[in-house]
């Protein structure tokens, strides 16, 4: 058989790069194949010669769980969503007001917060500016999970860039096998087939949801909560079980041979095996096949790069928020803590609650504010007492009986806090109108309460 004459092959230029195989690019390979899961379809474009190949197979060999798989792959037992950054980060505490909830909030929880920051606030003006804090309010509707595939369709343009260093790999060996170096051939041909049927393999986990407790009981009131960071809030309004999702819901992979997962240790015992044959034998093929070797590797590394640019938490994002069926944000941005805790307590009162329910801004204000002074008591007494009545214009002023006992500087701070509570209570009647919108709401949602009807002027 005629084979391609190819003159570098005369010279005694060894490459040397068995290094290249297993250890280059192993972070871009990891975080390309954390986006198996995220697109449908992605699965089937794992057929390159992909570096890295050491550093994945320890990575992933790790889900396998058995005496035999943790030995040759030692560390963590984790899930094949914590594995691939699909659960694991930890959430901001919640707090719910009205059914005293309080627990540490999931990755979920962690991806709405990272959601908030892309929105933009409205200042709510007035107020002695300290540090920038920031009020988010979500409005969870009739959340219907749909426990199916949630991953969107790979689209045209992505599985059009996944054939060029697919058409590159196969054209290298091709050029391999034409020059008569038919070890090279050999080794990028075992690169491709481990990549791809490793791709394949882990890519047939389904990925879904676990939503915490569908059905809540009888008469549970809503979870109109608090999601508390250390300078930002962020305000969940709904009925308990549309807001389980994202206060104890999790991203799962449904795998079905779990829960040894062997079909993964196979997959990475195949990705040792592809590093260490290409570790020996890459340097004894000829000049020409190093070359098509390095070249299928960097074409696959590039390739890796672009998916490692894909943000896969900003693609986990989107699929939790469709699967949300969109719900609304406002934020508004507040100059001092005492402005932000009244803000807070005013949003929450107007939220979807049953009249029966006891709704004590009091408890809200001493959860933002905990300083148990003279001032800061009588602050919270005079601020719940008038968030409570059902006037049409609360007055924050203090008579001077009020002021009996304090001291000139406790006087002058105290009424500059209620003047922070004032400016935060004008800026809300300035922003109810969009606040208590709730033309978005299903009609299967609670109806709101009268809490602060009276004060909509």
């Amino acid at each position: 058989m005629p084979t391609l004459t190819v003159p570098i092959n005369q010279s005694n230029i060894n490459l040397d790069t068995s290094g290249v195989a297993g250890f280059f690019g192993g972070d871009e390979a990891i975080s390309a194949m954390a986006t198996v899961h995220l697109y449908r379809g992605r699965r089937w474009l794992g057929w390159y010669n992909s570096p890295g190949s050491y550093i994945v197979a320890k990575k992933f060999g790790q889900l396998a769980n058995s005496r035999f798989w943790d030995g040759l792959f030692p560390g963590p037992n984790l899930t094949p969503a914590e594995v691939f950054g699909l659960d694991g980060k930890p959430g901001p505490r919640y707090w719910g007001v009205l059914s005293g909830t309080d627990m540490p909030a999931g990755h979920l929880a962690y991806l709405v917060v990272q959601k908030t920051k892309e929105v933009e606030e409205v200042v709510i003006l007035g107020g002695r500016e300290t540090i920038p804090l920031t009020v988010t309010i979500i409005d969870v509707g009739d959340v219907m999970l749909k426990h199916s595939d949630q991953a969107p369709v790979m689209s045209i343009h992505h599985a059009l860039l996944a054939a060029i260093p697919i058409t590159i790999n196969l054209a290298t060996c091709v050029l391999c096998a034409a020059s008569g170096d038919w070890l090279a051939f050999a080794l990028i041909l075992l690169g491709v087939i481990s990549g791809g049927t490793s791709c394949f393999v882990i890519g047939s986990a389904r990925l879904d949801f676990l939503a915490g407790v569908k059905e809540p009981s009888p008469g549970t009131p809503p979870a109109d909560g608090l999601l508390l960071m250390r300078n930002d809030v962020v305000i969940i309004r709904g009925a308990e079980k549309d807001v389980n999702p994202i206060t104890k819901g999790k991203f799962v992979l449904r795998m079905n041979d779990g829960p040894e997962y062997r079909r993964i240790g196979l997959c990475s015992l195949l990705l040792l095996a592809q590093f260490l044959l290409q570790l020996l034998f890459i340097p004894q093929a000829s000049t020409f096949g190093q070359i098509m070797f390095i070249s299928s590797v960097a074409a696959s590394w590039t390739y890796n790069s672009f998916l490692s640019s894909l943000e896969p938490e900003k693609i986990q994002l989107d699929i939790l928020w469709k699967a949300l069926d969109n719900p609304r944000l406002l934020k508004f941005g507040l100059k001092n803590r005492a402005a932000q805790a009244v803000f807070a307590c005013l949003v929450l009162g107007d939220g979807p609650q049953r009249p029966s329910v006891d709704f004590k801004p009091k408890k809200i204000l001493q959860r933002f504010i905990s300083n148990d002074t003279r001032v800061w008591n009588v602050w919270r007494d005079k601020v719940a007492e008038q968030l409570e009545n059902n006037k049409e214009e609360k007055s924050f002023n203090l008579s001077s009986r009020d002021l009996q006992g304090f001291t000139d500087h406790e006087r002058a701070l105290l009424e500059s806090l209620l003047r922070n509570a004032d400016d935060a209570y004008r800026g809300y009647q300035e922003q109810v109108h969009k606040i208590s919108d709730n033309s978005y709401i299903s009609e299967k949602q609670v109806p709101r309460s009268d809490f602060f009807v009276q004060s909509r002027v």
